[in-house]
């Protein structure tokens, strides 16, 4: 296969570099990612300033190329820029701390997948729990198992599989779950402080939750030392409501 890597992280990430271990073996790999960490810019593109591809050793004698820009650009580059045909599969990844619940909206990882699946590509955004994680080699392994299976299958148009795995030895991961997102919204603090020169200034923070009203959603998954895979779709039209909002008569006055 003609894999495409990326991450939110910066190219020198450790995550992307245990990735392309081990997915280079029989497989044509080619990375392309930020210059530097791009963690949170969610799907912004850069469109005001010139973007810069540079060639580098990333790892151990192998090369990639790094992007002054934002995840997606480097999906971007990649697909109608620097490949000379479409990858089969792009991976965006290993994250370091979990994608999941509404911080997915946020997430730099998720949307250069989310990029690739508009493009028509299948696409996967991994993470592993935890800031500083001890078993990149885990989640890599469990990757390449996870995209041999789901590449054989007819996968639809703009669906996009986030992969987080809890940062435990192999042995004492319980399993995989399918799962959903989930929407409960976090506990949110604005700390306002003030730095040396007196300026006021505010500082965003978050506290994870810990209870769940469903243990089939991604964050519970993870609690309970399962892989949490969840299914999701770039087609974000609620089309629960589409008839219903006909019955509003929101037109009557237009036509």
């Amino acid at each position: 296969m003609n894999i495409l890597l990326t991450n939110d992280d910066g190219i020198m990430a450790k995550g992307l570099a245990e990735l392309h271990d081990s997915l280079e073996l029989g497989n044509t790999v080619t990375v392309i990612a930020p210059d530097r960490e791009r963690s949170a810019v969610g799907h912004g593109i850069t469109l005001h300033e010139p973007l810069r591809v540079t060639r580098v050793e990333f790892y151990h004698d192998t090369w990639g190329y790094s992007v002054n820009g934002t995840p997606v650009d480097c999906i971007k580059i990649g697909v109608i820029g620097k490949l000379a045909k479409k990858p089969d599969l792009v991976i965006s990844g290993i994250n370091p701390g979990m994608n999941t619940g509404v911080n997915i909206n946020y997430s730099g990882t998720v949307a250069a997948a989310r990029e690739a699946a508009l493009y028509g590509l299948p696409s996967v955004a991994v993470s592993i729990t935890g800031l500083k994680p001890d078993n990149y080699k885990t989640a890599a392994r469990f990757t390449k198992e996870f995209v041999n299976k789901i590449m054989p299958q007819e996968i639809p148009f703009g669906t996009v599989f986030n992969v987080n795995i809890p940062d435990l030895p192999e042995r004492s991961i319980k399993g995989v779950k399918i799962s959903r997102q989930n929407t409960q919204f976090f506990p949110e603090r604005l700390e306002k402080r003030e730095d040396p020169r007196g300026r006021k200034y505010s500082w965003y923070g978050y506290e994870f939750l810990q209870e769940f009203d469903d243990d089939r959603i991604d964050e519970a998954v993870l609690r309970d030392q399962y892989i949490s895979v969840t299914p999701m779709k770039c087609d974000m039209t609620d089309y629960s409501l589409v008839d219903e909002l006909e019955g509003w008569d929101i037109q009557e006055e237009w036509e």
